[in-house]
């Protein structure tokens, strides 16, 4: 890390001691991927984003458009919605408000920086098409071993399902706020089952209104307990929301996560009818 520049942003707040942190590469020309990973873990936020020179035919203006990876302390993921986030104010602040394209993994994914009321920048990521699928009843009973929650604690209206918007998360229903703030899970049995299924993360949820909800995010296949504020898996649980007739085709949900580990975001997830596609707003800020 001594000889890269390492920028530190936070997504979804203003405020630098909430929202989720993420680290920030604008030049990653010339790091392969053990030095993407050794900058991420010793970093140790969730995850860190390297950006290099965009693939051809990507579009967008010059010099607003970039190939992006992303790396948690453990392992490389798709694609990353608060980096994304982080990573577009930190070029707003550099290049102006405006209209940016980022290459990943997953797909093409844009996104729109603005001026926030407060001073500050905004930035609106455009999912991938997403697709949501079942989880088979022993994976889920898996799951829920491992979480340590009991049957009873599900809510029904929320039927367990693996959505995916550029990466793939299981969205668990909560029947109560109490059993949402009580996270306490089997780290090594989750992550095994995490991998095993190709997940991200676990979406944790509890309606708190009609466009309201309260959420979570284990993370133990990145080698972190829980992620503060989770845009990838936002995204998903739009379309998750969507295609189960729990929300209407279009809306604007706001999600609240990170309330019970002490760093408080909002994340702002918009449906558009006719369009396939989520997207995800926040503002950001740097971290000092």
């Amino acid at each position: 890390m001594t000889d890269t520049e390492v920028l530190r942003y936070t997504a979804f707040s203003r405020d630098p001691e909430g929202g989720n942190p993420a680290g920030v590469v604008l030049d990653a020309a010339g790091l392969d991927e053990g030095a993407m990973l050794e900058i991420a873990a010793e970093l140790g936020y969730s995850e860190t984003a390297f950006l290099t020179d965009p693939p051809e035919g990507l579009g967008g203006e010059p010099g607003r458009a970039f190939s992006v990876r992303y790396f948690s302390p453990k392992t490389e993921v798709p694609f990353c919605g608060h980096a994304t986030v982080a990573t577009a104010v930190a070029l707003g602040e550099r290049i102006g408000p405006g209209e940016l394209v980022f290459a990943t993994r997953a797909g093409t994914v844009p996104v729109s920086v603005t001026e926030s009321p407060g001073g500050g920048l905004r930035a609106t990521l455009t999912s991938v098409e997403p697709r949501v699928e079942e989880i088979g009843a022993e994976d889920l009973g898996e799951a829920l071993a491992a979480l340590g929650w009991p049957a009873a604690d599900l809510d029904p209206a929320f039927p367990a399902r693996i959505a995916y918007a550029g990466a793939r998360h299981l969205v668990l229903g909560a029947a109560t706020r109490a059993r949402l703030a009580d996270l306490d899970y089997d780290f090594a049995r989750l992550e095994a089952l995490m991998r095993r299924l190709d997940l991200v993360t676990v979406q944790l949820v509890h309606r708190a209104g009609p466009a309201e909800f309260h959420v979570r995010n284990p993370f133990p296949v990145g080698g972190v307990v829980e992620d503060p504020a989770t845009g990838a898996a936002a995204a998903a649980f739009g379309a998750y929301a969507r295609e189960l007739g729990l929300v209407p085709e279009e809306a604007v949900l706001t999600l609240h996560q990170g309330e019970d580990m002490g760093r408080p975001g909002v994340l702002t997830v918009e449906l558009r009818a006719g369009d396939p596609r989520v997207r995800v707003a926040g503002e950001g800020a740097r971290i000092a």
